[in-house]
This record gives structure tokens, C-alpha cells and sequence, in this order.
């Protein structure tokens, strides 16, 4: 007979922990509930022959026990502790991140399962009994490594997104702040070859004098930096973008957030049909 225990004085794991291991759907599992002094002693006896099985099973349930009660209170050491120049409000909106990017990819979450399994599967091998506040403090640093390059990551995307919201909200300080400079324009929106149109239908000469580019960033947008200073400098009051290729990207929804009511979109109009049969001309040669 193999015998585990846990020791918890955590009322939330400890019903956790009783409610999961009663679902295990194995023959020859017991399971019992003492308390010696300081903790309670959550007992699983099993009298079956796959072993191997029943640790994993118990493994598992431990996993997601640390994932549901514990994970959190560790990354906000972690932020706390590595991160301490971050504010609250901060560090709360990176925390968020990181919860999102874990829950999000399905390979971080299944890295970070898969390395916590390893490390209790391991030690219940070799030890029947588990303190788990002591355990997680001392007998998962690879795990806790794991997460703090999580919240690495989670950090560096936050920055990203901060300056890219302060960059977006000086682009649209100066342009509310400046007079525009003709009626309207077309950008004729493709995911290779943006093309901007006067009123009169004439292709707009692309500004791409960079050194004289006051409100570019180091934020990069890909091959339509030329596109997006050509219309800093011209201002036009409102921009008729056609989608050729029927699909917004991340280049556009900076655009909308940058001049907002400016932009007005459309799919299916005289221009757009004749660069969408263009493109479709090319494609068949």
C-alpha cells in the first residue's frame, strides 16, 4: 500500500484538494482527513498495483492547486521584488498581461504545467509526505524561474504598449492642434503596396524625409512608415481608406486610433473594385 500526505492549513486548498482527490477514478484509493497541532493531514492510501498512475494522478491535482491558490501571490513577489519602480496601477496591468499570455498559449501553459508535474511527481517518489506552504517555498525554483521570465516578458509588453499610448496620444495632440491641409484623400490599403490618392485621383508623392519627421517613434509599422508621415505632413480632414485586401491589420487600427473621425472606410466602391481587379490581373500572369 502507498500512502501520501499533505499538509495544508490553507482552507481554500484543503477543500480543493478533498474535493479533487475524491474524483480520482482509481480502484483502491482512500481518502482520510486528521488534524495533528498545526496542520491538517489530508491522507490518500492506495492499495492498487499501478503506482506510477496513482502518483501522477495526485501530482496533477497538486499542479493545479499551486496554478489556482498560489501562482498569483508569486508573481506579485516577483513584481515586487524586481520590479519595485513600478506603481501599483502598473504593476497590476503587466500582472494582468502575464496571467493573459499563460492562459493564452497554449506553450507556456503547457511548459509551465509540465515542469511543476515534473518537480512533485519527483519528489512524491521519493517522499510520502508534502508540507505545501514549505514545498512551494523551497522545492520549486524552476518553476518560479519559469515565472519570472513570464513576467519578464509581461513587462517588456507593457513598456511596448505604454509608448505606443503616448505616442498615439502625441500624434493626436499635434494633429487636433494643427490646421489640415486639404479636403480629403484615398489610401488604397493593401498589405504590400499602400498607395495614396489626391482628390483628383493622383497618386500623393510619399514624403520620406525621415530627419525632418518630428512625431515618428522608435515604435516600428512596418513598410508604412512612409504612408504615415506622408499624412502627418498633408493632414488631410478626412481619409477614404479602401481595403483591397478586404482585412484590417495593426498598421490600420493605428491609423484609426491616430485621426479617429477622419477615417472613413470602405470595401466596395468604384476605386476599390478597380485596384481589387488590378491585383487580381497581376495574380493570374
Amino acid at each position: 500500500m502507498k500512502t501520501i500526505c499533505i499538509k495544508t492549513n490553507n482552507l481554500g486548498v484543503l477543500n480543493y484538494l478533498l474535493e479533487n482527490f475524491k474524483k480520482i477514478q482509481l480502484d483502491g484509493v482512500y481518502i482520510s482527513l486528521r488534524k495533528f497541532r498545526v496542520y491538517n493531514n489530508i491522507f490518500i492510501h492506495f492499495k492498487g498495483k499501478d503506482s506510477e498512475l496513482f502518483l501522477s494522478t495526485i501530482s496533477h491535482v497538486v499542479v493545479l492547486s499551486i496554478f489556482d491558490f498560489y501562482e498569483e501571490t508569486i508573481l506579485e513577489k516577483i513584481l515586487d521584488h524586481e520590479y519595485f519602480y513600478f506603481d501599483s496601477i502598473e504593476k497590476r496591468e503587466i500582472l494582468n498581461i502575464a496571467k493573459n499570455n499563460t492562459e493564452n498559449n497554449i506553450n507556456i501553459f503547457t511548459n509551465k504545467e509540465t515542469l511543476l508535474f515534473n518537480i512533485i511527481y519527483n519528489f512524491l517518489k521519493n517522499h510520502n509526505t508534502i508540507y505545501l506552504k514549505g514545498f512551494i517555498t523551497f522545492r520549486i525554483k524552476k518553476y518560479i524561474n519559469l515565472l519570472e521570465e513570464i513576467i519578464e516578458e509581461a513587462v517588456n509588453e507593457y513598456i511596448v504598449e505604454k509608448e505606443y499610448s503616448e505616442f498615439v496620444s502625441l500624434l493626436k495632440l499635434y494633429i487636433n492642434s494643427e490646421t489640415s491641409k486639404i479636403d480629403f484623400v484615398h489610401l488604397i490599403y493593401s498589405s504590400k503596396h499602400p498607395i495614396l490618392l489626391d482628390k483628383n485621383k493622383n497618386i500623393i508623392k510619399s514624403d520620406i524625409n525621415f530627419l525632418n519627421a518630428k512625431y515618428l517613434s522608435d515604435i516600428s509599422f512596418s513598410s508604412f512608415d512612409i504612408i504615415l508621415n506622408t499624412l502627418l505632413n498633408i493632414l488631410p480632414q478626412k481619409i477614404y481608406i479602401h481595403l483591397i485586401d478586404d482585412k484590417e491589420t495593426d498598421f490600420l487600427e493605428t491609423l484609426k486610433l491616430i485621426f479617429e473621425n477622419r477615417i472613413i472606410l470602405c470595401t466596395d466602391c468604384n476605386i476599390c473594385r478597380l485596384y481589387k481587379s488590378n491585383k487580381n490581373k497581376i495574380k493570374e500572369r
